[in-house]
């Protein structure tokens, strides 16, 4: 895909996903088949209520799809990242490639007082 003239402003990223919880859920996701909430839950060192608050929020979003069984009487929550949620994390991913300068100007110019998302303003 080829670099924007321009970058694209910090609100066209996905701000469902950019939230820091949300976008570890999404990101774990798209690199499992699908994991159960004690698995992701610790990959993630997140509590059992903020994991299931973000995830629901993923889920009413249809990114996430979330199964609830019973094995051995007790039950089992399985997420999985839907197409619409890998879709999703590929756009909010070319968006933020987009807004970030290359890495070579950035360990090469930090005297340079310039921004690709504006200018900075002089210290004082």
């Amino acid at each position: 895909m080829a670099r924007r003239k321009t970058p694209p402003a910090p609100a066209e990223l996905d701000q469902l996903i950019h939230e820091r919880l949300r976008l570890g859920i999404v990101c774990t996701l798209a690199v499992h088949d699908s994991l159960s909430f004690t698995e992701l839950r610790d990959l993630l060192e997140t509590t059992d209520g903020n994991l299931s608050v973000q995830a629901r929020k993923l889920e009413e979003a249809g990114y996430v799809r979330c199964s609830k069984r019973f094995e051995e009487r007790r039950p089992r929550t399985t997420y999985r990242l839907t197409p619409r949620g890998r879709a999703a994390l590929e756009e909010y991913l070319e968006t933020l490639a987009d807004m970030l300068p290359p890495l070579d100007q950035v360990r090469h110019s930090a005297g340079a007082r310039r921004s690709p998302l504006g200018p900075v303003p002089a210290e004082s």
